[in-house]
């Protein structure tokens, strides 16, 4: 399963180097489509908003630091409510699906579409596909209604149920189609937002009128272009207490190291937000900075100085982390879960071990180590405060999306503004940590623990990194 190569880019070009991005939309395929007053002209909730619609012709830059001489750059449509809609809500019958790990937040999100779809907008027919993207031939559906769904924001993990794979897209797209759904919800991260556009070439390839919207999730924050995903600031708060229990206990013992292993399987977001919050952590490791183990300003001397000079340390590692350094018999190359993704080995407790191993044989030093794996601890919690507004936008801005006629998009926020993005942006590539950005220099120097590169690696990444993610910070601050 990939995304279709044949979808089309919709391009818009202005002044001074404007580029829109443009999602698909309805009328793209079919023509002289029917167009209805928006049912939040007469909702006494907006009555008092002014300009509470968005212009057609609103955007959302990608980039927001500019240079005197820079071009206007890349936008994406503004999200938001317009004054016309393309679908009657008595007409609308719309599912959702949640696919994929969990993340604090799918719940909340799965609520605010329900409740956005039935207060906002008069609908009353929306379906809970039950079990991921198989469930569309495979399971039952629940049906939603704001009564079912008013409680499970408090609890984590998904209501309607998950699973990774099971994708077919005939068959997902003829359930669909049998059913008379219109509106389709994917709530899922890289693979599944993957499947959201093979899904959406199909019914266009059909002609069918069903918008399909993506709400992109990952606990990793490794979707680029918007800001954050959803449920990393629960998880980076949830992660204080592993790392709070990794301080004590090695406060409490001589020689003592407290371990945290965290997600993050090719992006180090959690461990390095995780570290700056918490200001305990000596070192932190991440997938995209290399380090080795022995020899000068290697990970070992690195602990052993640490703790003669204070007596103790807490190192935490992200799940992706140091995955180069075990054996190729250790080594899961071959090996995929259900949606593509590589098996990873636990090189926590394989590194944690080495430690151990290196200080009683080799230094004749008593550590001791306590290692801290609370990885589904922190992805199966509801959303915290922060977590919670942010998915009520999400989802608000989704179904505004659906009813205004965008076909194939997903959403989120660039640079603090909602925008519908195609879903070509959002696969493309993972969002990294950038190590030879400011916010990891901040790290550094928080916790004072060398680089690990060698300053020939460092000349090499330099040439070959661009900074990609709006949550660093990287070009100002």
């Amino acid at each position: 399963m990939g995304c279709s190569e044949n979808l089309q880019l919709k391009i818009v070009r202005g002044d001074a180097g404007y580029v829109l991005e443009d999602v698909p939309h309805l009328t793209d395929y079919i023509p002289d489509l029917r167009t209805y007053p928006n049912p939040l002209r007469f909702n006494p909730a907006y009555s008092v908003v002014k300009q509470y619609f968005v212009n057609l012709d609103d955007t959302v830059a990608e980039k927001i630091v500019v240079h005197q001489t820079s071009p206007r750059g890349i936008h994406f449509r503004r999200a938001g409510p317009r004054q016309k809609v393309y679908f009657d809500s008595e007409e609308v019958h719309a599912c959702i699906v949640t696919c994929g790990g969990l993340c604090p937040g799918i719940n909340t999100v799965i609520r605010e579409i329900v409740c956005g779809l039935y207060h906002m907008y008069g609908v009353t027919r929306i379906l809970g596909i039950d079990g991921g993207y198989k469930g569309f031939y495979a399971r039952n559906t629940i049906t939603l209604t704001p009564k079912v769904v008013d409680h499970i924001h408090k609890r984590g993990g998904t209501f309607l149920g998950t699973s990774r794979g099971g994708h077919d897209t005939s068959k997902i797209v003829d359930s669909i189609e049998d059913r008379g759904i219109n509106q389709v919800y994917i709530i899922g991260g890289d693979g599944t937002q993957k499947g959201a556009a093979v899904i959406y070439e199909e019914i266009r390839r059909r002609g069918l009128k069903v918008a399909v919207a993506g709400i992109p999730k990952t606990i990793d924050n490794d979707i680029p272009v918007i800001d954050k995903s959803f449920g990393f600031d629960t998880a980076v708060e949830e992660a204080q207490r592993a790392i709070n229990a990794a301080h004590v206990e090695s406060e409490s013992n001589e020689n003592g190291i407290g371990f945290v292993k965290l997600m993050g399987r090719y992006s180090g977001f959690i461990a390095q937000y995780a570290t700056l919050a918490s200001r305990d952590v000596d070192c932190c490791l991440i997938p995209e900075s290399p380090f080795y183990l022995e020899g000068k300003n290697g990970l070992f001397e690195f602990i052993e100085k640490r703790l003669k000079e204070t007596g103790h340390m807490v190192i935490v590692m992200a799940e992706g982390a140091g995955q180069d350094l075990l054996s190729e018999c250790l080594q899961s190359k071959n090996l995929e879960d259900a949606s593509g993704n590589k098996l990873l080995q636990d090189v926590g407790l394989w590194l944690s071990q080495r430690i151990k191993d290196h200080f009683a044989r080799q230094r004749k030093m008593v550590i001791n180590l306590k290692y801290i794996d609370p990885t589904y601890m922190i992805r199966a919690i509801p959303g915290n405060a922060s977590d919670n507004v942010y998915c009520t936008l999400l989802a608000q801005s989704a179904v505004h999306g659906a009813m205004a006629g965008y076909a194939g998009f997903t959403v989120g926020p660039v640079n603090g503004r909602h925008a519908y993005i195609p879903f070509n942006r959002i696969n493309e590539k993972q969002n990294k940590v950038v190590i030879t950005d400011r916010m990891w220099a901040r790290l550094l120097a928080s916790t004072n623990q060398p680089s690990f590169l060698h300053p020939k690696d460092v000349t090499e990444v330099k040439e070959e990194e661009v900074p990609q993610t709006q949550l660093a910070d990287g070009f100002d601050g």
